[in-house]
């Protein structure tokens, strides 16, 4: 008999707890080494691993006892770690944008570079103090989100939720100031 069978796949769609249990016992460690292999990151494949169960668990109805679990949750963990590559360059395409503006107010003149970085301080400052912080150690020091998190002791996911917040408040305050 493979496992899981259909049985227990249609008790998992009935909201069968303790079905779903048996299949996250069975497939966690080969979900996280496939997760681990492409992201090279033991804490980030656990957290992908996770999240996916998760949203496994949540649309639970749309799974179909008669085909394949197995290739179901490996091709829900590769679109979800594709997914975590992109939002990866898209935070890197934003952090440079922010070192480019900063670059910009370096190069202007006096008054004007002045009354830019007064205002971006102040942007800043109006962040909450754990956002204000995580963007300090990112963009001042330099420090990766896996640095930030362990140093903060926070998830790493909560980090790239926090910048990735703390930019888009700061290029609001920024088209306010220009318009």
């Amino acid at each position: 008999m493979n496992f899981p069978n259909e049985q227990i796949l249609y008790r998992v769609t009935q909201g069968d707890e303790a079905a779903f249990s048996m299949l996250y016992t069975h497939f966690r460690s080969p979900a996280l080494k496939f997760c681990t292999t492409l992201l090279k990151d033991e804490e980030e494949a656990e957290n992908v691993t996770q999240d996916v169960f998760a949203k496994i668990w949540d649309r639970r109805i749309q799974i179909k006892p008669e085909h394949s679990f197995q290739a179901y949750l490996f091709v829900s963990l590769r679109n979800q770690i594709f997914d975590q590559f992109k939002k990866f360059e898209k935070d890197q395409q934003l952090r440079q944008q922010y070192v480019d503006r900063m670059t910009i107010l370096h190069d202007e003149d006096g008054e004007d570079k002045e009354a830019r970085i007064k205002f971006l301080m102040g942007a800043v400052e109006l962040l909450s103090e754990r956002r204000k912080q995580i963007l300090k150690l990112n963009i001042e020091e330099g420090k990766s989100y896996k640095e930030i998190a362990s140093f903060m002791n926070i998830s790493t996911n909560t980090v790239k939720n926090q910048l990735i917040k703390a930019k888009e408040i700061l290029r609001r305050q920024s088209r306010l100031a220009i318009s």
